[in-house]
């Protein structure tokens, strides 16, 4: 008797540096990663936050005042979706047959100077399946990117499961991930940045990145009986140089700070693929999604295990807009009742040949 089969594909997350704050470059460099991850059986591909043009580290660690520069290259590296930077990224998963998650630093054609850490995923044909903006910004990150929306906030279904993201601190929002697991989530990513210095190395035990991502990684995914990508970016010496301008005090909190890990979590919140910490390289591992069901048997947080009579999530998915505008029809009317007789009117050399 026949029976229900269930996705099985192979997940890489990409643990790498960006070409500081260069957009194109960094586009070839993460074509080169994918075409590696690819030739050998990958089926997803995962790179880290704001992996292109680079993550607005400055904003932690230089006063607002002192930030414009970085500020202002960053916007020049930003992508817009649809533009040639866009497009190429598309191609590159529809060359190499793969599903593409990557974290970009967003701008749009309607502010020039807005904004967003976003991420988007490209099915295997480079078709956009989804764009998530982080909803809020951490901690000074605020000086960078705008709030996003709810918009895009769903898994999406694809032939290896049903995929959902997550952005950083995004991953601490009990009530984002949730709302992922209520729409049927199978295989969360999870992209973090490649360094976080949250306090100065001399004043002591400072906020451990590896450890945070570890927790949150493993909590989601034992918790949603979920596979979870999670991929970190890593500081290379040339940003560390950029970043630093030759102060050695911001040189020592770059190089002092906790290292980011990027790993793959299987539903019993067991890490399945070898962790990588502060260095480039590829974490790789074989996902079955059946692994889930039987495990749902003792807690299902989006099924049996849970009281939705006393619980209730309320999800606004309305994308944010600067301008709602409501057409005065009877005015288009008349100007183009208007257009149609100027077409008509004789013009200056039609009353000279007359």
């Amino acid at each position: 008797m026949p029976k229900d089969t269930y996705p099985k594909f192979r997940a890489v997350a990409v643990q790498a540096a960006s070409v500081f704050l260069d957009r194109d470059a960094t586009i070839e460099k993460m074509e080169d990663l994918v075409k590696n991850a690819a030739s050998n059986g990958a089926d997803l591909v995962v790179f880290p936050e704001s992996f292109v043009p680079a993550f607005p580290v400055w904003n932690i660690v230089y006063a607002p005042i002192d930030q414009h520069d970085f500020y202002r290259k960053l916007f020049d590296n930003a992508i817009t979706v649809g533009s040639d930077a866009f497009k190429k990224i598309a191609q590159i998963a529809k060359s190499n047959k793969v599903f593409l998650s990557v974290g970009i630093t967003e701008k749009d054609n309607i502010s020039m100077g807005a904004m967003w850490n976003t991420n988007l995923l490209f099915d295997r044909d480079g078709k956009l399946l989804n764009r998530h903006r982080k909803l809020v910004p951490t901690w000074a990150e605020k000086l960078t990117w705008a709030n996003g929306d709810a918009s895009q906030l769903h898994p999406v279904d694809t032939e290896i499961g049903k995929i959902g993201a997550l952005i950083c601190g995004e991953n601490t929002n009990t009530l984002s991930r949730f709302s992922l697991l209520a729409q049927g989530e199978q295989v969360h990513i999870s992209c973090y940045p490649p360094v976080w210095p949250f306090q100065r190395p001399e004043e002591g035990k400072s906020y451990n990145l590896t450890n945070a991502i570890t927790l949150r990684a493993a909590a989601h995914a034992f918790e949603g009986k979920v596979f979870n990508i999670v991929s970190s970016g890593v500081l290379d010496e040339d940003a560390i140089q950029q970043l630093s301008q030759g102060d050695q005090k911001i040189e020592s909190t770059l190089r002092n700070a906790p290292q980011p890990v990027s790993l793959i979590v299987g539903p019993t919140g067991d890490v399945i693929g070898e962790p990588l910490v502060g260095k480039e390289g590829m974490v790789e591992a074989e996902i079955d999604i059946s692994q889930s069901i039987i495990l749902k048997q003792a807690h299902d947080i989006v099924g049996y295990y849970n009281r939705f009579d006393i619980y209730q999530l309320k999800v606004n998915k309305r994308s944010h807009a600067p301008i709602t505008i409501e057409k005065d029809e009877l005015t288009d009317q008349l100007i183009n009742s208007t257009n149609k007789d100027l077409e008509n009117f004789p013009t200056s050399q039609d009353l000279q040949k007359v």
